[in-house]
């Protein structure tokens, strides 16, 4: 099952690279953003009961992709092995997106050099903040941190789960990834301070970007031959108010020797300047390079849940006989 495990991750990101991200329209995920959109509502009065409410939210919605891509992978290995296989493959490259990130993250560094108003307009698809009085560093500094957070998110986070479970079943692998992946999308949609609905998606968002997070962060040392930079990024880590997506950024921020700034939010590795034009086009390289490093992460993750589900089967057998 190791060497499937290997065959479907290239299969997903084979996919990803060839066809990228398919139309928002026709998205899985924006189905449930669809769901979630219909959830966002006052459903009392006080806070306390949107809070209660939103419990419920975060403990049942993402079980709905999680159901479903399950379901899917469940029926196609009814057909035929290799359907489902195919069809697992398929739901980790719809959980994923590293082809999107890079191309929109060039756009907009490329942009700031002589674009403004292209640059402004194309970050919307990487931060949410107000890009009309940016100046080009902040720009390109914006979609720096975007870059590193969403190779977290939009990567990492739905690819170690599927590789430690594909050795075992392939619906539960599918699911996982569906799953972490309605959990991410609650937290976009709902884990804000002015939606009381939304504390707890953005509770669970953080629990399980624990991981994921610090494996990126790793992953970005690595690729960039600078393994001291987890140590060094550790100072900046914590600043930005996520407990997670300070890792990535500041290691990024780190191993490029710069400057990471959101207006009124942090102020990432102040001593260094703001990044220039070189450096964000450096980024696009370096997160290409530590999404591959995640990769070897990820299969050896598999290869070991292959060799444990092994030696527990062999010590039953084992058992049985005796």
């Amino acid at each position: 099952m190791a060497l499937t495990t290997v065959a479907l991750i290239g299969f997903a990101f084979a996919l990803d690279l060839l066809v990228g991200e398919p139309r928002t329209a026709a998205h899985p995920v924006a189905w449930f953003g669809t769901l979630v959109g219909w959830l966002d509502r006052e459903w009392t009065d006080s806070p306390t009961g949107q809070r209660l409410v939103g419990v419920f939210v975060a403990v049942l919605a993402p079980l709905v992709p999680a159901g479903a891509a399950a379901g899917a992978v469940f029926a196609a290995s009814e057909v035929h092995a290799v359907t489902g296989a195919v069809v697992a493959g398929t739901v980790l490259f719809l959980t994923m997106s590293l082809r999107s990130l890079l191309e929109l993250t060039e756009e907009v560094v490329v942009a700031t050099e002589n674009d403004l108003e292209t640059a402004r307009e194309r970050i919307r698809g990487l931060v949410g903040r107000d890009a009309s009085t940016l100046s080009p560093a902040e720009l390109r500094s914006g979609a720096i941190e975007s870059a590193a957070e969403n190779l977290s998110d939009g990567l990492v986070a739905t690819l170690i789960p599927f590789a430690l479970l594909a050795p075992l079943s392939l619906p539960a692998a599918a699911a996982a990834a569906a799953w972490v992946k309605g959990v991410n999308t609650l937290d976009s949609m709902l884990g804000y301070p002015s939606k009381p609905i939304g504390t707890a998606s953005a509770r669970l968002d953080d629990l399980v970007m624990w991981l994921p997070a610090r494996i990126t962060a790793a992953s970005i040392a690595v690729a960039a031959g600078d393994p001291r930079a987890l140590r060094r990024a550790s100072e900046w880590a914590r600043v930005p108010a996520s407990p997670n997506s300070g890792w990535p950024m500041a290691t990024l921020a780190c191993v490029l020797s710069v400057r990471l700034r959101k207006p009124d939010a942090y102020d990432v590795n102040p001593s260094e300047e703001l990044p220039t034009l070189e450096d964000g086009e450096r980024t696009v390289t370096l997160v290409a390079l530590a999404a591959a490093v995640a990769v070897i992460v990820a299969l050896v993750f598999a290869t070991a849940t292959t060799i444990l589900a092994a030696e527990l089967e062999t010590t039953a057998v084992s058992g049985v006989r005796l």
